[in-house]
Order: structure tokens, then sequence, then C-alpha cells
């Protein structure tokens, strides 16, 4: 396409997407790529609040009446992880199936069903542990969301900005969690909203809790974006994935290469965002976790974009990537001598520091993976696939914190699982992309 071409609607402009043009790039696609990447960030963003629900209900459950053992609620945190992870297989490849803007629209609209229904759940004390199941499986269908939406987003850009795309799209997406753990606090405690959806509160410690208002306040959220999908965004005309694209791209070691390593960044961030505040609860019980939740999730959601423009910037993803990895290995370290020395402080900061390497971890990961897979269908299966394996961290981690609890006692074991799997990850970073054989500048 030259500059003289000239497209009469939006629709002629999308048939005929043409991002790495530039005379294309700057007289139509730029405007239209920025508009789907805000809704589709927004959109993901919500997912993100929806899919961590549960965390933010689970802590005070017992309280308000119900009698949860440890583990179940440690296995509640994790399910939504589970389910999410398992379906973003499938969701990675429904934007090329039926389309970006569609698939956007309806995995956001049946989100309002689990909204609503833990809203009423948790008003009730006789609510069944098998109930809360079938409902944290629905919270995990906002977990398959991601894929779908990282899936689709990068299509829209060109090669030289997809780092930065995906990771305000991943990065601003991430944040939600700590939306979510920032409001749901003040949500639960505003009698005000909880008149307004007309929440029974629970009385916890002596003071009324509106456990509901933190599922029931994205109700209206959901619906203004449901609105702007349809506005805003657009079906971009992607190669249909088949058995053969899916084949190359299994059969790439580079595939699985990838996937560990971004399982080891967003796997990180997702389980200690997942199991973080019930972790807090069992080993320092005397601190008021639910106000300062927020802000691990809040780092590392905020550097994630940082570390796709990073990425950019130095063209190398590798570099950061495998900073970051190593930094990972000592802050996880770092967290069990925090609970070793009991120190709140000490530990806080290492949680914290740990959510910094995650966040420039998984940025540069996903700015990797175009520069390795050039072609845009196997990138965008690979960068679904990745996400959808990395998406179990939300599940295994909370797991093994639980069943370390119940079968030793302590916590320890679960970390040394966890450092040695970084390790491992530092060790394949460096053969594969950063030793001079490796001969890769990705």
């Amino acid at each position: 396409m030259s500059s003289s071409n000239t497209f009469t609607s939006r629709r002629d402009i999308v048939a005929n997407w043409q991002p790495d043009n530039k005379d294309f790039w700057e007289s139509y696609g730029k405007k239209i790529a920025k508009q789907n990447l805000v809704v589709s960030t927004l959109a993901l963003t919500l997912s993100f609040c929806v899919w961590y629900l549960w965390s933010t209900i689970a802590s005070q459950l017992n309280g308000a009446g119900f009698s949860f053992t440890t583990d179940q609620l440690f296995t509640l945190a994790a399910f939504p992880g589970l389910v999410g992870a398992t379906l973003r297989f499938v969701y990675t490849y429904m934007p090329a199936l039926v389309g970006g803007k569609n698939w956007t629209f309806f995995s956001t609209l049946i989100l309002l069903i689990p909204v609503v229904w833990l809203g009423q759940a948790v008003q009730d004390p006789t609510t069944s542990y098998e109930t809360f199941m079938v409902l944290t499986a629905l919270i995990g269908l906002a977990g398959g969301n991601f894929s779908a939406s990282m899936a689709n987003i990068g299509n829209f850009f060109p090669k030289s900005e997809k780092g930065t795309a995906l990771g305000i799209n991943g990065g601003i997406g991430n944040l939600g969690i700590s939306i979510l753990y920032f409001l749901a606090p003040f949500a639960m405690g505003s009698a005000a909203l909880g008149s307004v959806f007309g929440v029974t509160p629970a009385i916890i410690n002596g003071d009324a809790v509106y456990l509901a208002n933190a599922a029931l306040m994205w109700v209206i959220p959901l619906i203004i974006t449901l609105a702007l999908i349809l506005k805003f965004m657009d079906n971009l005309p992607l190669a249909k994935p088949n058995p053969k694209s899916l084949a190359q791209i299994f059969g790439n070691k580079h595939t699985w290469t990838m996937t560990l390593i971004y399982t080891c960044g967003f796997g990180a961030f997702s389980g200690y965002a997942a199991a973080l505040g019930l972790l807090v609860g069992k080993e320092f019980p005397e601190i008021p976790f639910a106000y300062i939740a927020f802000v691990g999730p809040l780092v590392s959601a905020g550097l994630r974009p940082v570390g796709g423009w990073l990425a950019d910037k130095i063209n190398s993803g590798t570099k950061i990537t495998f900073l970051g990895l190593i930094g990972l290995c000592v802050s996880t370290a770092l967290i069990a001598v925090g609970v070793d020395l009991h120190s709140f402080p000490f530990f806080f900061a290492m949680s914290v520091i740990t959510f910094v390497f995650t966040g420039f971890i998984t940025g540069a990961a996903f700015r990797m993976i175009p520069h390795i897979f050039t072609d845009g269908l196997q990138g965008s299966l690979v960068t679904g696939f990745t996400a959808a394996v990395a998406a179990y961290g939300a599940f295994i981690t909370p797991k093994i914190f639980g069943f370390t609890y119940t079968t030793f006692g302590n916590i320890h074991p679960a970390f040394a699982v966890l450092l040695a799997f970084n390790i491992v990850t530092v060790a394949v970073c460096y053969w594969f992309y950063v030793r001079k054989g490796a001969n890769m500048n990705v």
C-alpha cells in the first residue's frame, strides 16, 4: 500500500490492516489501534478485578459466620487461578475465530453472573463450600481473558511498538488486582454503598462489614465497559489457527523456554497476589493487611509497561528479563527470611521487591516472543499459550502454601520449592538467550 491509497470507512481500514506500513500507520492505523488498546485494557483491568475477588473476601469469611478450614480457604483462593489458566488455552484462539471485539464483549458480559451471585452468597452463612467452589470457578472465567486480550491487541501495532502496547495492556490489566485490593476494604466498610445494593452486613469483631460490596461494586463499571467495547473496538481479519500452526509452535523449543520464563515471572506475580493475604493472616495475624494489600500488585502492574518499554528502548527483552529473574531468586529467599525473623516490615519489603521484579520480567518477556516468532499467527499463539500456562501460578502457589501448612506446619518448604523453580528458570534463560553461543538478539 502506498501513501496514495485512501479508505472511506473504518471497516475498510480494518479489513486492510497493515500496521508495519508507515504510511498506513500514520494516516489510518494509529488512532484505531489506540482506541482498541484503551478499551481492551479497561476490559482486562476489570477482568483482573473480578478474578481476584475471592482473595479480598476469603480471610474474613469465618469471622462472618462461615466455618471453613485453612486448607479449604487456600483451595478456594486457588481455584479461580486453576479455572482461569485452563480456559486461557481456549481463549487464546477466540479472537481469531470469532473476532477480537466480539469475544471481548461476550467474555466481559458473562462476568456479571459471578459478580452478582457472589454478592448474594457471602450474605448467607449457610452457603455451602460446594456452592463457593462453583462460584470461584465462575470467577475463574475472568482469568481466561488475559490470553485472548494479549493475543488480540498485539496485532493492531507495528513490531517496533508491540512491546510497549503489550506492556500497557498487560500491565494496566494486572493493575486490576491492585485496584481491587485498594477499593475492597473501603467498599466493605461503607454502609452507604451497602444501602445502595441492599446488602445485609456481617458483624466482625464488633464492626459492620459489607462483604458483598466487594463484588457488587463492579456491576456498573462492567456495563459501561460493554458499551465502550461496542463503540470503539474492532474485529481484525486474523489468520485462523489450524492443527499445522499449533504443531509448529509446540515443536519449537522456544515455545517451551519462553513459557517457562514467563511462568516464573507471571506465576510469581499471580500466585503471591492470590495467597499473600492468607499468608499474612497465618504468619502475622496482628497486622491489618487488607489496607496495604494493593501495594505489591500496584508496583508489579505499574512496572510491566516499563519493562516492555525498556526492552523496546534497548532492543533487548533478554537483558531485562534475565536480570529480573536473578532478582526474583534473591527476593524469594529473603521473603522466607522475613518469616523466620517474624519481621513484618522486612517480609513486606521483600514481597514488594518481588513484585518489582515480576513487573520487569513479564513486560520484557512478552516483548521477546514476537521477536522470536516473527510470523504474526505463531507469535499470537505462543503469547496466548505462555499466558495460559503461567496463570497456573495463581492456583499452584496458594495450593503449595496450604499443603505445606497442613503437612509440615510451616511455610518454609513452599519457599524452597519456589526458589528452586526460579533458579532453574535463570539457568534456562542464560543458556538459550544470554550466553554468547545462543546467538539470540531478542
